[in-house]
């Protein structure tokens, strides 16, 4: 009983983790004169414990369908903050990307409000696309908050996220039910098939 409740207490631990940091990048940003190195080391942190939670709740097999949206929820809170943060430091960088921002804003209005709406939780796909989503935000994040430079990564990081968000959109409307850890679209068309034909 020991083993199974730190398996199951540091993934979680790993998620609150992220939702502690949400309002701290925020305040950071806007309270402290140069917190360059406060957000670079929150959003690396955060990014370790994104990847690791998951790895280490499948090994343990402690993997839930509640872990898995709580994961994604605080993944998706926690990149709002950062946008917050992102305004506050560089509004002027985001202004000049203010269409593709709002195309991936809507994108994941649209996802969510869709899976609530057909499975009545958030998917929680955890795809491919998405995954290397999460390593250009954070990429794209650190070289703006606490150097200033690499603009084009963000860019980049926001037309990948289009990309990501219509796969996932995609996913949601072929998929028949409530599917976790569908790492791609051929997946998905694949996973129907077979939910199909047990039906």
């Amino acid at each position: 009983m020991g083993n199974l409740n730190w398996k199951l207490t540091i993934p979680w631990s790993m998620v609150a983790f992220r939702t502690v940091l949400e309002p701290v990048v925020v305040l950071a940003a806007w309270q402290m004169a140069r917190p360059e190195v406060w957000l670079g080391a929150m959003i690396g942190a955060a990014f370790v414990s994104d990847v690791f939670d998951g790895i280490l709740a499948r090994r343990w097999g402690t993997a839930s369908a509640h872990l898995r949206v709580a994961d994604t929820t605080a993944d998706t809170i926690f990149y709002l903050s950062i946008l917050a943060a992102i305004i506050i430091r560089h509004g002027s960088v985001l202004r000049e990307r203010s269409r593709l921002l709002i195309v991936v804003l809507i994108l994941e209005v649209l996802r969510i409000v869709f899976d609530l709406i057909k499975f009545h939780k958030m998917a929680s796909y955890h795809t491919y696309t998405a995954k290397f989503w999460g390593i250009l935000l954070a990429a794209a994040t650190i070289a703006l908050l606490c150097f200033n430079r690499a603009f084009w990564l963000l860019t980049l990081a926001l037309l990948w996220g289009v990309l990501c968000d219509l796969e996932g959109l995609t996913m949601s409307i072929v998929l028949p039910e409530w599917t976790h850890d569908v790492k791609s679209l051929r997946r998905a068309f694949k996973l129907r098939s077979e939910i199909m034909a047990r039906r």
